[in-house]
């Protein structure tokens, strides 16, 4: 009988580290960070447009993700120097399904803010 048996742990949760051949070399250099496992996806909206235009961008992150992670990631990712992150946790909302009750799904979100000049191609035009 397994009834109090752990449960297994999902692979989304977990943040992997990884050291890079050459940087082991140098003292105290920090474990690269795999990009798949932070950011999920930018996050497309009529919001997420507006704020581009103000060099700001949403991304939807990993729940276990930090700020400094995201920064990492984003950097890495497109390229560009982050100045700001700001995360905001979402907790999902309850919906009837007809007769059943459930919930949306929660989701973390991150606006990251660029340095003036930098910007993420594809995500600046307004929807």
């Amino acid at each position: 009988m397994a009834i109090f048996s752990k449960k297994p742990e999902s692979q989304d949760d977990k943040v992997e580290y990884t050291k890079d051949d050459k940087s082991s070399a140098t003292a105290g250099s920090a474990p690269t960070i795999k990009i798949p496992t932070i950011l999920i996806q930018p996050r497309i909206s009529e919001k997420a447009g507006a704020l581009a235009q103000m060099n700001k961008y949403v991304f939807l992150v990993a729940k276990a993700a930090n700020k400094v992670e995201v920064k990492k990631a984003v950097e890495a990712a497109y390229k560009v120097k982050v100045t700001q992150v700001n995360a905001i946790n979402n907790h999902g909302k309850k919906r009837n399904f007809g007769r059943t009750k459930g919930t949306t799904s929660d989701f973390k979100k991150a606006i990251v803010t660029l340095k003036k000049g930098d910007k993420i191609e594809g995500m600046t035009e307004t929807i």
